[in-house]
């Protein structure tokens, strides 16, 4: 899978790590940055990971900071985004599975390492269920079109 990682610096060594999870397991991987703990403006770093998976470039994104909140809420800006923040294995499963998440955000300050990357798993692993959620899903696309057309 190509995936499309981002952090601010309170999320940038879950993102180091994550990363060299997906590498591990042969994902191919795009860091948007940032590329140290140096305090940065999280949007400058977690829109260009929502905007490369809506158009395409990337099949799914990977946004970190220190509770994941201002991340999710960057990426759900962008259309076509569909950014869950998960804090167990359980809410990755029903991201993807009911929702067909395609970006995933995580808070470093909320999390043991072991909990990130089992979620990371759980999201990558499961599969959008389709029927009933397809037409919700394509409710919350048609809306978002709209707002942007307005």
């Amino acid at each position: 899978m190509r995936i499309a990682l981002g952090s601010d610096h309170a999320g940038f060594r879950y993102k180091e790590l994550l990363k060299a999870h997906l590498l591990r397991l042969r994902h191919e991987v795009h860091d948007y940055g940032t590329h140290s703990t140096e305090p940065v403006d999280y949007p400058i770093f977690i829109r260009p990971v929502a905007e490369a998976v809506a158009r395409g470039d990337w099949e799914r994104g990977i946004v970190l900071g220190g509770s994941g909140n201002g991340e999710a809420i960057v990426a759900n800006r962008v259309p076509r985004i569909r950014c869950s923040l998960c804090w167990n294995v359980e809410s990755a499963r029903l991201a993807r599975a009911h929702n067909d998440a395609n970006v995933l955000a995580l808070g470093e300050r909320l999390l043991t390492e072991d909990e990130a990357l089992a979620i990371l798993d759980a999201w990558l692993t499961t599969e959008f269920e389709g029927g009933r959620h397809a037409q919700r899903i394509m409710l919350i696309d048609s809306a978002s079109d709209a707002a942007q057309r307005s």
